[in-house]
């Protein structure tokens, strides 16, 4: 069974580290269960696959609704965390987190916690959000804001989209406009 690790930074960011069953053919490892998020009603509406070369950086983003639970399943990525949420304990609070596709870890990210990555080498991510895709409900912040302390271990300027590139810095981005 998974075992499922609350984040010691992050109020709700769970880590998952599935158990592997290998033999001469492969490997076997359960990915998702509703029961290992209890907290989480997953009525699990949209999974996604997104590729990402080397040297791309994506993010950060957040949502006032959406959950997200993501699993590298090629390649290794640097995921940055930041709490946006106005009324939680870890309001501001950052984390670094790496997946991998060998160790067989996924991450569950909840609504007001904006997330991004940096892809180490080619990488391969499937994630479930909890709602569709909305616009409306997806912000930005910018994922080389100094105020943030996120390092993302960076030898090079990293690809980005021209929407992430201008993401504001968290400093500009009123109360009333962040998760609750």
């Amino acid at each position: 069974m998974a075992r499922v690790h609350e984040s010691a930074r992050i109020a709700g960011v769970q880590t998952v580290r599935m158990v592997s069953h290998d033999d001469a053919r492969g490997r076997f490892a359960e990915v998702f269960r509703k029961e290992w998020f209890p907290q989480q009603d997953w009525s699990q509406v949209q999974w996604s696959r997104s590729e990402s070369k080397a040297g791309v950086l994506r993010g950060l983003h957040y949502h006032h609704r959406q959950a997200d639970y993501w699993h590298c399943a090629a390649g290794t990525m640097r995921v940055g965390l930041v709490d946006m949420r106005r009324q939680s304990r870890t309001r501001g609070a950052a984390e670094m987190i790496t997946l991998d596709q060998n160790e067989l870890r996924a991450l569950y990210i909840p609504p007001g916690v904006a997330h991004g990555f940096y892809a180490v080498s080619e990488v391969m991510l499937f994630y479930l959000v909890d709602r569709y895709y909305d616009g409306t409900d997806e912000l930005g912040l910018a994922w080389d804001d100094p105020d943030l302390g996120l390092d993302w271990g960076l030898r090079d300027v990293p690809v980005l989209s021209s929407r992430d590139r201008q993401n504001p810095r968290a400093a500009a981005i009123a109360a009333h406009q962040l998760p609750r």
